[in-house]
């Protein structure tokens, strides 16, 4: 059975469906690998064992009889603790909801469970999915498959780790400003960021309404296509028969590449270059509505801050201490902005997409470094303010075009550690950009 713990999770689904893997033994021996990590505490907040036995006793039912649900019916995964799971703990990596026990699942995770997926346990997250670091001080800070000494990315910072120190084949994480693509980056693996509205919040603990996304973190895009349609609760789409071939791609310009650091510009462009030989056309373009004062980039302080502020002052200010003080800092950001400031806000950024839409409309797919930094040092964080706070701002930048942009967006792999190169698709175009994502990942490798 340890030959198959590091698989994806489509090659475990179609394994279960041969008969090659018995469901149960396989949930098994992920607790047993997990409980033996000796990271494990600071990968998963919790791990749901009675549930996951359980469910996976009824996937080997229905694996017998002949009667699977979905093509990774009996695929244990991770969750990332602010997805409500009925009877355990939901905390969202913060000590204001500590010991909050919601009495349902988040919808995404009853689909889920609906196509026969198995329910791992809960990792840890940056508090409350406000930063794109991964450092939680007040519940636990999940380590870096490259580095030991540094942050994995946030805010699914567990959510990464557990797939990539082999604890789990598949994860689920939220995106609000890049929270599964930079994790995802920084730990070599795929994260799909949905677009606004795709997937279901209900059960999902919020940040920003307007902003939040549901999204899997991945060995594979083509296990990122199976888990976006198992949340969404439909059959998987045709994923086969895709070439780079003509493809056209804009090469974004503005922005993403200010102050980008050695080792992401020079992957990032050795993996452009591979794109080409593989047939892709790739174009340099400027988008100049997201820059300036009264760019769509600098709308993000309006609207970010103001909202989650919004959500949460109550709470908060019911308890600041509980709260790890660079994050709620953070928080405090949004009482400086007034309400006409929201909505002017949200006047610019509408035509910035409006521009957006128009300029990109001809191509399959607008390209960009995943993060302009490399994972930030652990040590220095907890010690530096001004570090934490330009190593955060710099790590959410260019995943955050797309959050403005309300675009759906895939970041892959490039073969150099923690640099991942990003393609951002129109708004609820999943699947052709995850078609796209298979062929540039076969480019990739």
């Amino acid at each position: 059975m340890q030959d198959w713990l590091d698989k994806s999770a489509a090659e475990l689904g179609v394994a279960i469906g041969a008969g090659a893997v018995d469901p149960v033994a396989l949930t098994h021996a992920f607790l047993e690998r997990s409980k033996a990590h000796p990271l494990c505490d600071r990968i998963y907040a919790r791990l749901t064992e009675d549930r996951a036995m359980a469910e996976a006793h009824a996937a080997k039912a229905r694996a017998n009889a002949g009667q699977r649900l979905s093509p990774l019916d009996g695929v244990p995964i991770s969750w990332k603790d602010l997805f409500d799971t009925a009877g355990i703990v939901t905390e969202a990596g913060s000590n204001l909801l500590k010991n909050r026990v919601p009495d349902r699942d988040a919808t995404v995770l009853r689909n889920a469970s609906a196509a026969g997926l198995i329910c791992l346990g809960k990792t840890h997250m940056s508090e409350l999915a406000f930063s794109g670091l991964g450092y939680n001080p007040s519940t636990g800070t999940p380590p870096c498959v490259n580095d030991s000494e540094a942050v994995p990315g946030g805010s699914s910072s567990g959510a990464a780790a557990s797939v990539a120190f082999g604890l789990a084949p598949a994860a689920i994480g939220s995106d609000t400003g890049g929270s599964v693509r930079i994790p995802s980056a920084w730990n070599d693996l795929v994260g799909l960021k949905t677009t606004a509205g795709r997937l279901s919040l209900e059960g999902c603990v919020p940040l920003s309404l307007k902003f939040d996304t549901v999204g899997p973190l991945t060995k594979t895009v083509e296990d990122a296509g199976l888990l976006m349609a198992a949340m969404e609760g439909r059959k998987p789409f045709d994923m086969r028969g895709v070439s780079l071939k003509g493809r056209r791609f804009a090469a974004l310009q503005s922005i993403v590449l200010d102050d980008i650091r050695d080792a992401p510009l020079a992957a990032y462009e050795s993996a452009v270059a591979r794109l080409e030989a593989a047939g892709a056309i790739v174009e340099k373009v400027e988008m100049p509505e997201l820059v300036g004062e009264t760019g769509a980039m600098a709308m993000a302080g309006p609207l970010f801050p103001g909202e989650v502020y919004g959500l949460w002052r109550d709470v908060i200010e019911a308890n600041p201490e509980a709260m790890y003080p660079e994050i709620l800092e953070r928080f405090r950001l949004g009482a400086s902005f007034s309400a006409p400031d929201y909505h002017a806000a949200w006047a610019r950024l509408e035509a910035a997409r409006q521009a957006w839409d128009t300029r990109m409309a001809s191509y399959d797919a607008v390209l960009a470094p995943t993060a302009p930094i490399l994972p930030p040092n652990l040590d220095r964080l907890n010690s530096d303010s001004d570090y934490y706070k330009t190593e955060n701002l710099l790590a959410l930048r260019n995943t955050r075009v797309g959050n403005l942009m309300g675009l759906c967006a895939l970041t892959l792999p490039t073969g150099t550690p923690s640099c991942g190169i990003m393609l951002y698709g129109a708004p609820n175009c999943e699947e052709a950009l995850v078609r796209i994502g298979i062929a540039a990942e076969r480019a990739l490798v």
